[in-house]
């Protein structure tokens, strides 16, 4: 029997292609668990990109600044509108309806309880007197009715009227008003205050000179009411007799006082 003899190129290229196929096989034996790993790569990476961030949000921020912290650190700065309430008006005893009636009232009744304690502390005996001028208008009598007599006016030099009162008659503002000045010594006023107003819509000035030493109850610059204790009557300055000068000037001009507290005061 004759054997069939293969050529040795064919066997040579059997072997090679064996080679081949067993090379492929391999390399796919090795790709398969390569594409796994990377799946589970990106399956991993995705799972992450969306549960990090809501679980980083669902965690508390140490550093976030409250409400409460902030006013704590200026508390200035904070205003609760639902806290914010008004104040209640208290009337007390007053007659008076309306805001500015009521808080004129309680100027006035302020200022005679000042006054009455300044009066009782340096020694002034004012008698029956009442230590706020009456009436309720813009102007009022520097002195009380009943009380002075006019022994002169403006004229010849003399820029007022002389109302002759007893020592200590008490001695109020004739209007609402700033003191301008307030003084033991102006001139020839001797112990002297001066008022700027604003009656009617026009500039007043009043004056109320030759007060006794230590009387006066007002300083520069204060506001006072009008009918306000400011004084009382003595004869300070060039003065022969205890009275009070009093002087009115309108929009810088010399007014005569009589006159001018019949048509203003009533």
């Amino acid at each position: 029997m004759v054997k069939d003899i293969e050529s040795p190129a064919k066997t040579i290229e059997d072997r090679a292609v064996a080679r081949r196929t067993g090379a492929r096989a391999g390399s796919r034996k090795i790709v398969k668990p390569l594409r796994s790993v990377a799946i589970f790569g990106a399956v991993g990476a995705l799972v992450a990109a969306i549960a990090l961030p809501a679980y980083a949000s669902s965690k508390p921020d140490e550093t976030a600044t409250t409400v409460q912290q902030l006013a704590a650190v200026d508390a200035q700065s904070l205003v609760v509108a639902s806290e914010a309430t008004a104040a209640p008006l208290n009337r007390g005893t007053f007659t008076a309806t309306t805001p500015d009636e009521i808080a004129k009232k309680k100027a006035e009744e302020a200022a005679a309880a000042r006054a009455a304690a300044v009066a009782s502390t340096a020694g002034f005996d004012i008698g029956n007197y009442a230590l706020v001028s009456p009436g309720s208008g813009e102007v009022r009598y520097p002195l009380p009715q009943g009380s002075y007599s006019v022994s002169r006016t403006i004229g010849g030099g003399h820029n007022g009227i002389d109302m002759l009162a007893p020592a200590g008659t008490p001695i109020y503002a004739a209007a609402a008003g700033v003191v301008r000045a307030s003084a033991e010594s102006i001139g020839g006023y001797g112990v002297c205050v001066m008022l700027d107003s604003v009656v009617g819509g026009q500039r007043v000035q009043t004056t109320y000179g030759h007060m006794i030493y230590g009387s006066r109850q007002v300083e520069a610059g204060q506001t006072v009411e009008a009918g306000q204790l400011i004084g009382f009557v003595g004869s300070t300055g060039r003065s022969t007799a205890n009275h009070l000068h009093f002087e009115v000037w309108v929009n810088g001009g010399l007014m005569e006082p009589a006159a001018w507290l019949a048509a203003n005061a009533g």
